[in-house]
C-alpha cells in the first residue's frame, strides 16, 4: 500500500492508483466529467484538478499516479480558481437550454456550474452550433451540448466492443460523430445515454415526458434475459417511464441491454385488464368471480392427470410455486417450465447454472461457447466477456466457439466448427483447443440453449461435463462449467421442481393432447397449432399475444414492474423485485390469482399473504430463504432428469447448432408489444432479399 496526504489526512491506497482515487478514498469530493470509473482515462476535461506539493501548476487527478508521501491539495485557492476557469471553458458554447434538456435535474454539468464554476461569464462572442447525428431509434442527439469529455467514443469502443463514434477535428471545431452516418448497432447503447455527463444523449422514446424528479424510483429486476439486471424502474403516476440500470457488481456491473430498457412501451399496450370466457366460440368479458366459478366448473369431474400446467419465461417464482402447489394438490404432476423443450441435469443444482458466477469470468483464462451467442443472448455477460479479454491483452484469452456467431461477437473468437462433433474432437485431442484448455489455470465453458434444445443434449452436456473434468474446468477451487440460460423465470422454476413428476407429462406431451385442461401460465411462446381443439385452454398472463387469443378463459396477471416477485438469475442467486405501479384493470398479480381459484375449486392453498408464500417457498428449496442473497450451490434434485452417465448419454448428432434467438428485439409478449423494439427491428433486422427486375 501506498500512503498520501490528503489536506492533512493520510490514507493507504494501492499501487498504481490515481491522485483521483487517492482523494476519494480520503472522503474528498473531486469534481469530473470525462473520468469514468469503468472507462479508460481521457484526461479530457481537466475539471478534476488538484494541488500536489512540489508540482509547478495543478495536475488533473485522474491521470496522476501517485507516490508515497505524496501530498495532495483539493480546496486550495489555486485550485478553486483552475476549477473555475476550467467551467468557464466548458461553458463557452454550451446553449442555456436547461429548462428544455432532459438532463435536467441529474445533470453533472449544471450540479458543477453551481458547485464550482464561477457564476458569470465573459464570454460576449457567438456561441458555436453544432449539427444533431441520427444515432436510431433509441439515443437521441443535441450535440451542441456535448462538451468532448468522450465518455462515450471510450464506452462503445472498449465495453460496448462496436467502435462507431469518434472524435474529428480539433480545437473549436471538435465534434463527437459517428464514422459512417448509421445507427449504433451495439444492444447496449442505451448506456451512452448514463454514460453522457450532459444532455448531449438522452433517451429518444422518453423525450420530453417528464422531469427526472417526478418520478417515483424503485428497486427491480430486469426480465428480458436471464442475467437478473439490477435495475430501477422509474414511473409517473401509474405509468413506468424510464428504466434505468442499478450497481451490482456480482451481476451487471452498471450496465443494462437495451430491451431491457427501451421495451417499456410494451408494457401499455395489448394488455389484458378483465377476465374473459369463450362460450359456444364467442369470447366475452365477465368479473372475476364468473371467472373463477367458470373455471371451477370446467375443473369439476375431470382426473387430476389430465390438467397439466406450462409456465412461461417471465414468471415470478411465487406465482410458479403456487400454480405447482395448486396441481399437486388436485393429483397432477404434469407440469413443465420449458417451453423451448430443453434438457437439464437436474440432479443437482449445479447441473444446470452458470456455477463460476457472472464475476466468474473476470478469473477465467481460457473459454469455450458451445451453443450460445452471448451478444444476443445476454448482452451484459457478453460485456463482461469483452472486458476479460480486453483486460488479458492479445492473445491473454482465448476463445473458441462451437457454432455459428449471428453477429460479430465484439472479441476475437476462433470458430472450432458449427456441431457437437466438434467436442469429441477436443476430448480425442485431435482439435488445438484442447491444449488450450489445458494449459489454462481456469479455463470454462459455457453451453447455451443451442445446444440444451436439441435431442442429443444429454450427449452434448455428458461431453461438456466429461471435457469440463478432464481440463481442470470443476474442481474444488475453480468451478467453471456454465449454463446460460435466456428465460428470467427458468432457474427459479428448476429449483421449484417444476417439472414433470413420476408419469407425468411434459410440455411437448401436453401440447400434443396429453391433458384435457391446459393452463398457460405466461406460455406465449409453445407451438399453439399443435394443441388439439377439444383441449381446454386456460391462459393467465398480461398481455393479450397468441396465446390468449387460443385460450377458452382468460385470466389477467400483472407484468414484472406490478407485482413484487423473486426470480432467480442464471448464476442461482436469489433476487427480489419490488411493485412499480399497479396493473392496469381488474389485473391482478398472478399468485393471488391462483389462491383465489384454489378457494373456489375447494383446495384452499396453505397461505394467504406474500410473506407465508415466500416462507413456502424456503421450506420447498432452502434458496428462497435469501441468505444475504449469496449464490447457494445445493447438491438436492430438483426431481427431474438425472445426469446421464458418459455412456448412456446417447449419439452427438453431425446437425449444426442454430441460434434460439432469431431477432433479439422481438422474444418476449413484452418487447412484441413495444413499438420501440419493432422500430429497433426494421432497423437492425435482417433485410430480405428482393430480387432485381
Amino acid at each position: 500500500m501506498v500512503r498520501v496526504i490528503v489536506d492533512g489526512t493520510p490514507v493507504d491506497v494501492p499501487p498504481g492508483s490515481s491522485a483521483l482515487q487517492a482523494c476519494e478514498a480520503a472522503g474528498k469530493e473531486i469534481p469530473r466529467f470525462c473520468y469514468h470509473e469503468r472507462l479508460s482515462v481521457a484526461g479530457n476535461c481537466r475539471m478534476c484538478l488538484v494541488e500536489v506539493a512540489r508540482a509547478p501548476k495543478p495536475v488533473a487527478s485522474c491521470g496522476f499516479p501517485v507516490a508515497d508521501g505524496m501530498q495532495i491539495f483539493t480546496d486550495t485557492e489555486v485550485v478553486r480558481r483552475a476549477r473555475r476557469a476550467v467551467m468557464e471553458f466548458l461553458l463557452i458554447n454550451h446553449p442555456l437550454d436547461c429548462p428544455i434538456c432532459d438532463q435536467g435535474g441529474e445533470c453533472d454539468l449544471q450540479d458543477q456550474a453551481y458547485g464550482y464554476g464561477s457564476g458569470v461569464s465573459r464570454y460576449k462572442e457567438d456561441k458555436r452550433a453544432v449539427t444533431d447525428k441520427d444515432l436510431g431509434p433509441l439515443v437521441k442527439t443535441v450535440m451542441t451540448r456535448c462538451i468532448q469529455c468522450t465518455r462515450c467514443v471510450r464506452f462503445s469502443t472498449e465495453v460496448a466492443g462496436t467502435p462507431e463514434l469518434g472524435l474529428v477535428s480539433r480545437g473549436e471545431n471538435a465534434e463527437i460523430t459517428t464514422y459512417v452516418e448509421k445507427a449504433l448497432t451495439s444492444e447496449l447503447s442505451g448506456n451512452l445515454i448514463d454514460v453522457c455527463p450532459v444532455g448531449a444523449l438522452t433517451a429518444k422514446p422518453s423525450a420530453f415526458h417528464a422531469r427526472s424528479w417526478e418520478y417515483k424510483k424503485t428497486d427491480s429486476i430486469d426480465v428480458m434475459d436471464a442475467l437478473g439486471t439490477n435495475i430501477q424502474v422509474q414511473a409517473r403516476g401509474g405509468e413506468v417511464m424510464r428504466i434505468v440500470p442499478r450497481v451490482n457488481d456480482d451481476v451487471n456491473e452498471e450496465w443494462l441491454s437495451d430491451k431491457g430498457r427501451f421495451s417499456i412501451d410494451g408494457l401499455k399496450r395489448k394488455r389484458l385488464d378483465r377476465p374473459w370466457v369463450r362460450v359456444h366460440g364467442k369470447i366475452s368479458s365477465v368479473s372475476w368471480k364468473d371467472a373463477l366459478i367458470a373455471l371451477a366448473r370446467r375443473f369439476d369431474g375431470v382426473p387430476g392427470d389430465r390438467i397439466g400446467a406450462i409456465a412461461g419465461d417471465l414468471c415470478d417464482a411465487e406465482s410458479l410455486c403456487a400454480i405447482k402447489d395448486l396441481l399437486q394438490s388436485i393429483g397432477s404432476s404434469n407440469l413443465d417450465c420449458r417451453q423451448d423443450g430443453a434438457w437439464y441435469d437436474t440432479s443437482a443444482r449445479a447441473g444446470y447454472l452458470f456455477n463460476s458466477d457472472i464475476s466468474g469470468i473476470d478469473q477465467a483464462d481460457a473459454l469455450l461457447l458451445v451453443g450460445t451467442m452471448p451478444r444476443h443472448e445476454a448482452p451484459v455477460l457478453n460485456a463482461r466477456i469483452r472486458k476479460r479479454f480486453v483486460d488479458a491483452g492479445r492473445g491473454g484469452f482465448p476463445i473458441g466457439m462451437i457454432g455459428t456467431p449471428s453477429a460479430d461477437m465484439t472479441y476475437d473468437v476462433t470458430v472450432l466448427g458449427n456441431g457437437p462433433d466438434v467436442l469429441a474432437d477436443i476430448l480425442s485431442g485431435k482439435n488445438a483447443f484442447a491444449e488450450v484448455l489445458q494449459n489454462a489455470k481456469n479455463p470454462m465453458i459455457i453451453v447455451g440453449h443451442s445446444a440444451l434444445t436439441r435431442r442429443d443434449a444429454p450427449a452434448i452436456y455428458a461431453a461438456c461435463r466429461e471435457l469440463a473434468h478432464a481440463c481442470g474446468a470443476v474442481t474444488p477451487e475453480w468451478q467453471g462449467l456454465n449454463i446460460l440460460h435466456t428465460a428470467a423465470s427458468r432457474v427459479g422454476a428448476l429449483d421449484l421442481g417444476f417439472l414433470p413428476g413420476p408419469h407425468g407429462c411434459d410440455a411437448a406431451s401436453m401440447l400434443r393432447g396429453g391433458v384435457e385442461i391446459l393452463w398457460l401460465l405466461g406460455a406465449d411462446d409453445v407451438q399453439l397449432d399443435r394443441i388439439p381443439p377439444e383441449t381446454f385452454v386456460v391462459y393467465l398472463g398480461h398481455h393479450g399475444d397468441a396465446a390468449a387469443q387460443r385460450a377458452d378463459i382468460i385470466l389477467p396477471g400483472a407484468a414484472y414492474t406490478e407485482k413484487p416477485g423473486t426470480y432467480v438469475n442464471t448464476a442461482g442467486r436469489v433476487q427480489r423485485a419490488f411493485r412499480a405501479v399497479f396493473a392496469p384493470g381488474e389485473a391482478r398479480e398472478d399468485w393471488r390469482i391462483i389462491r383465489a381459484f384454489s378457494e373456489v375449486l375447494g383446495h384452499t392453498l396453505p397461505y394467504d399473504t406474500l410473506e407465508q408464500l415466500r416462507a413456502h417457498m424456503a421450506q420447498v428449496n432452502p434458496v428462497f430463504a435469501m441468505n444475504g442473497g449469496s449464490v447457494q450451490r445445493l447438491s438436492g434434485t430438483t426431481g427431474g432428469q438425472a445426469a446421464p452417465a458418459s455412456g448412456q448419454a446417447g449419439e452427438l448428432m453431425p446437425a449444426p447448432f442454430r441460434p434460439v434467438i432469431q431477432d433479439y428485439y422481438q422474444t418476449n409478449v413484452i418487447s412484441r408489444a413495444s413499438q420501440t423494439m419493432a422500430e429497433c427491428s426494421k432497423v437492425y433486422g435482417v433485410a430480405p432479399a428482393v430480387a432485381a427486375e
